[in-house]
């Protein structure tokens, strides 16, 4: 029976893709506060503002491919199960060949209703104002903004209460309630933190290895690290 590898990516996984984040641009995301396309409130004061920058956002993503992080862990499959829970909302784990895929702060490629937030469309195109669900309310990214609730935060919780071996990478570990899902490991689970700028993750001690490194760097440490573990 495979052992169940659980890995929490950030942020820093998708950058070695071509796609910039906020953390390292003084919490400016493509030059708008994060705060003005990334929360309700912004969302009622410029619902137009938001929508376009997720439609660049869209296109971007169609410009982009999965790099070596992305594919090595889906390598892992063979030996591990894998289970990813990002907090991108990227598909870059998918189209790397990941078959399980928790995305913690929604999905770039769905929209859903402000009306009923169970109506949930997948969505590659611009989308406008003008589209709507059959209700006739706004469709908007489906995305958790900042000050809203997660969703999959539970499952999540479930998933890294389960693992065998937990990995974080790419991640500062600044965003919560996502940065305290390390503390939900078993007492005898190994962590392993890659990112070329490490937070300090206290409460696991000698359970901890951190890889001061790039996610793509990262990745080929790992699996040595993980070829006594499977």
């Amino acid at each position: 029976m495979k052992k169940k590898l659980v890995v929490l990516t950030g942020a820093g996984i998708s950058a070695e893709s071509g796609i910039k984040t906020f953390r390292d641009a003084d919490g400016l995301w493509e030059g708008h506060d994060v705060m003005e396309v990334a929360s309700p409130e912004g969302w009622r004061k410029n619902p137009e503002l938001v929508l376009d920058f997720y439609n660049q956002r869209r296109r971007q993503l169609k410009e982009v491919r999965p790099n070596a992080a992305h594919t090595g862990l889906a390598e892992l499959e063979k030996d591990f199960e894998v289970h990813i829970i990002t907090q991108n909302v990227d598909n870059l784990h998918e189209r790397g060949g990941s078959t399980s895929v928790l995305h913690l702060h929604g999905e770039l490629l769905k929209v859903r209703s402000i009306g009923n937030p169970n109506h949930i469309l997948d969505w590659e195109d611009d989308l406008y104002s003008t589209h709507t669900d059959p209700d006739g309310f706004q469709l908007r990214p489906h995305i958790v903004w900042f000050g809203e609730e997660v969703p999959a935060l539970e499952e999540a919780v479930h998933l890294t209460d389960q693992a065998d071996i937990f990995a974080v990478i790419g991640t500062s570990l600044q965003v919560y309630p996502a940065a305290g899902l390390v503390s939900y490991t078993r007492p005898d689970v190994p962590v392993f933190y890659i990112d070329p700028k490490p937070a300090g993750i206290s409460g696991i001690g000698h359970r901890l290895e951190v890889i001061s490194t790039s996610a793509t760097e990262g990745i080929t440490i790992l699996k040595e690290r993980l070829a006594k573990e499977a």
